[in-house]
């Protein structure tokens, strides 16, 4: 099995970096929301107690549509996957400034099924990157980048209520979602920092590992046996003409082009 690079060694590289910065901020709103939201609906409409509960069920459709929506789009446009982060932060950013606005159960249902939409078009988007980044520019291991990603989750929902209620008290639920809002819309023109990922090409061919470290499998090996027995072919013999010389060169040269087309990355 390939050894995968070192989650610290990850953690530094400025692609995984702010893709990971992205997926801890989208789910900010959400984390902070959900300790603080039932407090201040009861304090500020007087919602009744199956109001409290079931604010949050509405929003899981939304989150499903969002998750649809962006693999359909990814589909036919993967080039724009930073773009889809994007948007969806700035979704969860008009989002979040509007929750303080609502005056009753309705109409509070609606800034959240907005957050929930755009942290499905973020995660989606984004997840995939970080796989996509770990291809290109590191070793084809996905646990720790991905680990990476959880604790990007991680660090959202544990400051969630702790800071959340610390806010509430000193500054106001006005304040906490309007700064929520700010910091998702401030953090989507960032992405554009990921705009020419689906450009990159790996740092190490197909090719080259096989030349370097021999074969590792069953493909490695044929295309390994394949390659010498074209050499061996190619061989002149101890009576050949220069035109026997000429049509040896080309049929090398043919045999270089044909291995480059199989091996490097279009």
């Amino acid at each position: 099995m390939p050894v995968g690079t070192p989650i610290h060694r990850l953690m530094i590289d400025p692609y995984i970096a702010v893709v990971a910065g992205a997926l801890a901020t989208c789910n900010i709103p959400l984390a902070f929301l959900e300790p603080t939201i039932a407090n201040w609906m009861k304090e500020s409409m007087g919602a009744s107690e199956w109001e409290v509960g079931l604010t949050w069920l509405p929003a899981f459709f939304p989150h499903v549509l969002g998750v649809y929506v962006t693999v359909r789009l990814a589909a036919a446009y993967p080039h724009l996957q930073w773009f889809y982060g994007a948007l969806g932060m700035a979704i969860i950013g008009a989002s979040s400034c509007l929750v303080p606005a609502c005056r009753n159960f309705w109409q509070v249902i609606i800034p959240l099924c907005g957050i929930c939409f755009g942290i499905a078009l973020v995660d989606t988007a984004l997840l995939p990157t970080l796989a996509f980044l770990v291809d290109v520019r590191h070793v084809s291991v996905y646990g720790s980048v991905y680990a990476i990603a959880d604790i990007s989750y991680c660090v959202a929902y544990a400051l969630g209520p702790v800071v959340a209620g610390q806010i509430v008290h000193t500054m106001g639920f006005v304040q906490l979602n309007l700064g929520m809002g700010l910091a998702n819309v401030l953090y989507a023109p960032v992405l554009i920092f990921l705009k020419n990922v689906c450009q990159m090409k790996p740092s190490h061919s197909e090719r080259n590992i096989l030349l370097e470290e021999g074969p590792k499998g069953l493909y490695d090996t044929i295309k390994m046996e394949e390659r010498r027995g074209v050499g061996k072919s190619l061989r002149p013999g101890g009576d050949t003409e220069e035109n026997g010389t000429d049509s040896y060169r080309r049929d090398l040269t043919e045999v270089s082009e044909e291995d480059s087309s199989d091996y490097e990355y279009s």
